[in-house]
């Protein structure tokens, strides 16, 4: 993996993604509750952009939105030129697979899978033959430091390293964004402080533009802009 140039749908100046006016309720029983109330921001390609607020405040609603696992009540998302928001459901998982790696606080991994078997699994979908989903699988992981940890289950490899295997799934696929929801935060201080370092090096050195949503000062001191998030509205940036 080279580093990444600018997208060449997009001209030099125009934001990656593009949320404008995003608002997102949810029935509760007989009640509507609004989660989000009008969210508008732009990120740009490269950036490092941590999304931080109380629990409840919609920043993980918001991330979920940002990557189409969610779709907004009122309002649009737009992706390298792409209006994600008016996509089928099928055109969106296809956008999604070829654009945006997704990592979680939980890691996601398939219990029975070994660590290159759970990188692979993107690929599958992608249609790529097993000897070339192999090769891919173990390339990233050695690229995330897992090169001895190949053929190891999640239960026998400790949380950082559950988590690096999350990155390089999230990764393998080679997308431009990588959406983060908290992904230190089952981590101790070491581990997570070594999840934010690799992260920080594909920010760099792939020029790959992340968004974490994160209660971590830590990572939120890190990235180079913060947008602060309270009762469904930006409150700061």
């Amino acid at each position: 993996m080279g580093k990444r140039g600018e997208d060449d749908n997009l001209s030099a100046n125009e934001a990656l993604i593009k949320v404008e006016n995003v608002k997102k309720s949810f029935k509760i029983g007989t009640n509507s509750v609004e989660v989000l109330r009008g969210i508008s921001l732009e990120i740009y390609q490269g950036e490092f952009v941590a999304i931080v607020g109380e629990s409840g405040s919609g920043k993980t609603t918001l991330l979920n939105i940002i990557g189409g696992l969610l779709r907004p009540s009122e309002g649009s998302v737009v992706i390298a030129s792409k209006d994600i928001t008016a996509m089928s459901e099928n055109q969106l998982a296809i956008f999604r697979r070829e654009n945006i790696g997704f990592v979680f606080q939980s890691y996601n991994l398939i219990p029975h899978f070994t660590a290159v078997e759970n990188v692979e699994i993107p690929l599958m979908f992608k249609g790529i033959s097993k000897k070339k989903r192999r090769e891919m699988a173990a390339f990233m992981l050695e690229k995330v430091g897992l090169k001895d940890r190949l053929f190891h289950k999640p239960a026998e490899l400790s949380g950082g390293q559950q988590q690096r295997v999350a990155i390089a799934r999230a990764l393998v696929t080679s997308p431009k964004i990588i959406l983060a929801d908290e992904p230190t935060g089952n981590l101790d201080s070491k581990n997570g402080q070594e999840i934010l370092d690799l992260m920080l090096q594909l920010n760099k050195n792939e020029n790959i533009t992340l968004v974490v949503v994160t209660h971590s000062q830590v990572v939120s001191k890190t990235a180079s802009r913060v947008i602060k998030i309270a009762d469904g509205l930006i409150i700061g940036t």
